[in-house]
């Protein structure tokens, strides 16, 4: 029996970098597992001339990438037709390198970068279907176990639609480089692991002492 796998994105002269080609991936699962594995994004676009980087929140829906603003954002306003230039970044980090020289320190990482036209989602079955991707990002299985945003709360709340079209991942998981001539020296050199875990979860003063933990909440990791 065949696998069917889906084509990688296309690589264009944005998405190849012109270091480390070899850690670029355009694969879909790569990219589409860094950004589901992720909690915050940086919003990058241009206002009055200006670079403007902001983090925020996001969620992944097939070959879309939503991300959560506020109504009052002026730089979200411009997500209206005809659409917002921009570029998206998701970063995890997952080791700090440190070798024995200064120069050759590095941080293990998988990152994804994004280019595109933004849009403001205005269809109100999209902007439902958004809104509990942006939920269920943070915590899967939440949309369901909590009161939707009313009328008002919709109503300052933005929600831009990216489309994966120019899209690529890079990922650095290599031990520490130092140079042939360096090894001799008495520095610790070597790989220190990061990653991000969930604590045990703290009630609200304001809830029950008899309500039970949600299993969404039980069987995260």
């Amino acid at each position: 029996m065949s696998t069917h796998t889906e084509p990688p994105y296309p690589q264009t002269p944005r998405t190849t970098p012109t270091r480390y080609r070899d850690r670029a991936t355009w694969e879909r699962e790569a990219v589409h597992a860094i950004l589901d594995e992720g909690y915050l994004c940086h919003l990058g676009f241009v206002v009055d001339g200006a670079p403007v980087v902001l983090p925020t929140i996001y969620a992944r829906v097939g070959d879309r990438l939503y991300v959560h603003g506020s109504t009052g954002s002026r730089p979200l306003r411009a997500a209206a037709d005809p659409g917002m230039p921009v570029c998206v970044t998701v970063t995890l980090v997952d080791g700090l390198v440190l070798t024995r020289s200064a120069f050759n320190h590095s941080i293990n990482f998988r990152s994804v970068v994004a280019h595109g036209t933004a849009h403001r989602v205005t269809d109100p079955a999209e902007l439902a279907v958004a809104l509990d991707a942006l939920v269920d990002q943070v915590v899967p299985g939440r949309s369901a176990d909590c009161r939707p945003a009313d009328a008002k709360e919709l109503a300052a709340t933005a929600v831009v639609r990216l489309d994966l079209d120019e899209v690529s991942a890079k990922v650095r998981a290599d031990d520490a480089d130092d140079e042939p001539a360096d090894l001799a020296l008495p520095h610790w050199a070597g790989v220190v692991p990061v990653r991000t875990v969930r604590g045990t979860p703290v009630p609200d003063a304001a809830l029950p002492p008899e309500q039970p933990l949600p299993p969404y909440l039980r069987d995260a990791g």
